[in-house]
C-alpha cells in the first residue's frame, strides 16, 4: 500500500511565524530503541503522517512515555487560573506560571511545584513548536534535562507542565540586577551540567541538535544542577552518509554558529559553538550581544575571543563582579577551551563528550584570590609596613626625601642618649616639610644638639 507524505502545514495549525517547511522525505525503517522498552524512539519525521499527531491520538503515540495529560480545567486549578502573582517569566513560546499538583487533584499524581507553560496563540512559535517539544521530552531523559510532566491540548489551547526550577535561568542569575554574583565554583558546575545535557543529545541512539542553547534555556534546581529546556527547535541529527541536516535558519542571534548563518547546513558542532557562547558568557559576565556598551565590545565573541588563549591578558575580560575570587588556573583552561568552541571551522571544535571531560577536572579547583601585585615600603622605625597604591606618590616622597637628605644625614647618623638615631617624620606622612621646617626642627631639638655646638664655637672664635 502507498503512503502518501503531507506537509506540517496541511494537518496541523501553525503560527504565521517562525514555522518552517521542510522538504518531504522518504520514510525510513525505524528501529526499537531498547533503553525506552516498548516505546520507541519517534524522529520528527514520523509527525508528517496525516493524522498521527491529531489531539487525539497523541496520547497513544506517546503511550509508555509516563505523561500526564492534563485537562484547561485541572491546570487553572493547578495555577490558581493563571494568577498574576504565580507569573514567572515570558519567553518566545508564551507566559509562564508557577503551580502546585495537588496528590487530591487525580488519584496517581504525585504532589510537587510545576512549571506551567501557555503557548501564545500569537507568539512567534506555535503547534509545530509545541509538538516537537512534547515528543523530545516524552522520549529523552537525563539529570540534565528538564522532565516534562505532561500536557494539555484542547482545543486550540496548548500547554506544557514541567518541574519547577526554583533557581530560574542562567541568564536570570547572571544579568538581572541586583543578583548575588555567581561564585567560580558554581559557574563551572553549571557549565558542566549544560555540557552533560547536550553531550547526552548527541550520543543518543538518534542524535538530536539543540539548535538554541542559550543562558535562558538553562534552567537551575535549587542546588543550580543545569538542565536544558525549551526544545520547541530541537532537530533529529543527520543519519547514515549525511554530514548536516539542511533547514531553515532559526536559534537566537549571538549564539547561533556562523557556518549555520551563512548556509542553514546543522550540526553537532552548531550546538559546539552556541555552547561556546555561554560559556565566555560565564567567564566575563557579559552577554554575547550588549548594544549598551562601545562599539568595539558589543559583540562578546568577537571583543574577548582574541584574549582567551592569552594567559595575560585574561584578566581583563574576566567578570569583575567575581572581584579576583577564581581559579587562575581554572580560568586558563576554561578559557582555552571556549576558544576551541568558537573556532570558526566547525571540525577544530571539541565534541560535546570531550567538552565534558575537560570540564570535569575545574570543578576541582578551588576558588582562590587572584590579585594584583602590591609594593610595600618599611619605614626605618621599624613600623609596621604600609601598601603604596600610587606610585606617583611614590615616587614624589622618595624625591622630597632624597632632597632633604643633605639637611638631615648628620643628624640622622647621631644617636641620642636613648640609643636611637634621630630621623624625620615617618614616610607616610602626607605634608612635605620645607628647608625652613627643617631648620625649626633642628633648633628644636635643644642645647646639646650639633647645630648649637657648633654656633657656640663660632662665636668663641670670634
Amino acid at each position: 500500500m502507498t503512503v502518501m507524505k503531507f506537509s506540517w502545514g496541511s494537518i496541523i495549525p501553525r503560527c504565521s511565524k517562525g514555522i518552517e517547511i521542510e522538504k518531504p522525505e522518504e520514510p525510513k525503517p525505524k528501529k526499537e530503541d531498547s533503553k525506552r522498552g516498548s516505546f520507541g524512539r519517534l524522529a520528527m519525521l514520523d509527525l508528517s503522517y496525516p493524522g498521527s499527531m491529531l489531539s487525539e491520538d497523541l496520547s497513544t503515540s506517546l503511550a509508555g512515555s509516563n505523561l500526564n495529560v492534563f485537562t484547561l480545567e485541572e491546570l487553572k486549578v493547578i495555577t490558581q487560573c493563571f494568577s498574576s502573582a504565580n507569573f514567572l517569566g515570558e519567553g518566545g513560546f508564551g507566559p509562564v506560571h508557577k503551580g502546585f499538583i495537588d496528590d487530591k487533584l487525580r488519584p496517581g499524581l504525585e504532589a510537587q511545584p510545576v512549571a506551567v507553560k501557555l503557548l501564545d496563540l500569537e507568539g512567534c512559535q506555535g503547534h509545530r513548536e509545541w509538538l516537537t517539544e512534547v515528543v523530545f521530552l516524552a522520549q529523552l531523559s537525563h539529570l540534565h534535562l528538564v522532565k516534562l510532566i505532561g500536557y494539555c491540548c484542547e482545543e486550540e489551547h496548548r500547554l506544557l507542565v514541567y518541574e519547577y526550577m526554583p533557581r530560574g535561568s542562567l541568564e536570570n542569575q547572571l544579568f538581572r540586577r541586583y543578583s548575588v554574583p555567581l561564585p567560580w565554583s558554581t559557574r563551572m558546575k553549571i557549565a558542566l551540567g549544560a555540557a552533560k545535557g547536550l553531550a547526552y543529545l548527541h550520543d543518543a541512539e538518534k542524535p538530536v541538535i539543540y539548535r538554541d542553547f542559550k543562558g535562558s534555556n538553562i534552567l537551575l534546581d535549587s542546588d543550580y544542577t543545569a538542565k536544558l529546556s525549551d526544545f520547541g527547535l530541537a532537530k533529529d541529527g543527520p543519519e547514515g552518509d549525511k554530514s548536516h541536516v539542511s533547514t531553515r535558519v532559526m536559534g537566537t542571534h549571538g549564539y547561533a554558529a556562523p557556518e549555520y548563518i551563512m548556509t542553514g547546513h546543522l550540526t553537532a558542532m552548531s550546538d559546539v559553538y552556541s555552547f561556546g557562547v555561554v560559556l565566555l558568557e560565564l567567564l566575563t559576565g557579559r552577554r554575547s550581544l550588549d548594544k549598551k556598551r562601545s562599539p568595539k565590545e558589543q559583540n562578546l565573541v568577537e571583543w574577548a575571543r582574541p584574549m582567551l588563549n592569552e594567559p595575560r591578558r585574561l584578566g581583563r575580560i574576566m567578570d569583575p563582579k567575581l572581584e579576583g575570587k577564581y581559579s587562575e588556573m581554572g580560568a586558563r583552561k576554561g578559557a582555552a577551551l571556549a576558544y576551541q568552541c568558537l573556532s570558526h571551522r566547525p571540525k577544530q571544535r571539541p565534541k560535546m563528550s570531550e567538552v565534558v571531560k575537560i570540564l570535569e577536572p575545574l570543578l576541582d579547583y578551588e576558588d582562590t584570590s587572584v590579585r594584583t601585585f602590591v609594593y610595600t615600603v618599611t619605614t626605618q622605625s621599624g613600623s609596621p609596613p604600609k601598601e603604596v597604591k600610587d606610585t606617583k606618590e611614590c615616587k614624589a616622597k622618595a624625591e622630597v626625601k632624597k632632597e632633604s637628605g643633605h639637611h638631615h644625614h648628620r643628624q640622622r647618623n647621631q644617636k641620642d642618649h636613648h640609643g636611637r638615631s634621630h630621623h624625620s617624620k615617618s614616610s607616610s606622612m602626607s605634608s612635605v616639610h620645607s628647608e625652613n621646617d627643617s631648620l625649626k626642627q633642628n633648633t628644636e631639638q635643644g642645647p646639646n644638639s650639633r647645630l648649637h655646638r657648633k654656633s657656640r664655637e663660632e662665636h668663641n672664635m670670634d
